[in-house]
C-alpha cells in the first residue's frame, strides 16, 4: 500500500525499540523482585509497573499493525482505532488503580505520565482512525506521534520506577 510504504523503517525502529525495552523491563522487575515486599506493593505494581509494559506492548502491536500487508488503509485504521479505544478504557483502569493503591502517594508528574499523557496518546490513535477518510497523511503522522509518545512515556515511567526503587526504597530499607 503506497500510503504506508514510507513508514516501514519508522515502525521497524519504533517497534523493535519497544520490544527490546519490554525485555529490559522484565529484567529490571526480576532484579527488583528480590527486595522485601511491603504492604500494598502488588497494588502499586498494578498501578505503576503494569502500564509501562502495556504501553511498550501497545507500541510493538501498533508497529506490527502498520507493517502488515493491508489491502486498504481503512482496514488498518479500524484496527489501530480499536487499539486506541482499548487504551482509553485501560487508562480509566489505571486511574482507578492509582487512586486506590496505598503504597505510594502519586504526585502531579505521576498523574501526567501514568494517566493524562497516555490517555492523550490513545485518544490520538482513536481520532486518527476516524480522520483517515478525510486526511490520510495527517492521520498517519498522528499515529506516529501517538506511537512515539507511548514509547517515551513508557521509557520515562520505567526510569522513574527504577530510580524510585533504588533511591527511595533502598533508603527506607536501611
Amino acid at each position: 500500500m503506497t500510503a504506508l510504504a514510507g513508514w516501514e523503517n519508522f515502525y521497524v525502529i519504533v517497534g523493535s525499540s519497544a520490544g527490546a525495552l519490554i525485555g529490559l523491563q522484565f529484567v529490571v522487575i526480576t532484579l527488583i523482585a528480590s527486595r522485601p515486599v511491603g504492604a500494598g506493593t502488588q497494588q502499586a505494581g498494578e498501578a505503576f509497573a503494569t502500564p509501562t509494559i502495556v504501553h511498550f506492548s501497545a507500541v510493538l502491536l501498533l508497529s506490527s499493525i502498520i507493517n502488515a500487508p493491508w489491502q486498504h488503509l481503512h482496514s488498518a485504521a479500524v484496527v489501530w482505532g480499536a487499539l486506541g479505544m482499548i487504551g482509553i478504557v485501560y487508562e480509566v483502569v489505571v486511574f482507578r488503580r492509582m487512586r486506590t493503591q496505598s503504597a505510594y502517594s502519586p504526585e502531579l508528574e505521576d498523574w501526567m505520565f501514568h494517566v493524562v499523557l497516555p490517555l492523550a496518546a490513545y485518544a490520538t490513535l482513536t481520532g486518527s482512525a476516524y480522520a483517515i477518510r478525510s486526511a490520510a497523511s495527517g492521520s498517519l503522522f498522528a499515529v506516529a506521534a501517538a506511537a512515539l509518545a507511548l514509547l517515551f512515556i513508557a521509557i520515562h515511567n520505567a526510569w522513574d520506577a527504577v530510580t524510585y526503587h533504588i533511591f527511595v526504597n533502598k533508603g527506607e530499607q536501611k
